[in-house]
């Protein structure tokens, strides 16, 4: 009987193993998900600030031109 009951231990302990693996698989998932959305939301933030700085850099070539036009009017 006591073979019987550590084999309904095992048993047990094996089942309850399964069931947090399936659980941590499910985890993994969720979590890799998230990491592809984020890793696209930071792809998507670095091309907007890529232009915004391209945008800024243009302008800041213009501003000497603006200033002389500027200070040759009377």
């Amino acid at each position: 009987m006591s073979n019987h009951t550590q084999i309904d231990q095992i048993a047990e302990r094996v089942e309850r193993l399964l069931l947090r693996h399936a659980e941590l698989q499910r985890t993994n998932a969720l979590l890799a998900s998230q990491v592809e959305a984020l890793t696209q939301e930071r792809d998507m933030l670095k091309s907007r600030l890529t232009a915004a700085r391209a945008r800024v850099d243009a302008l800041l070539e213009k501003l000497p031109e603006a200033i002389a036009a500027h200070a040759k009017t009377p």
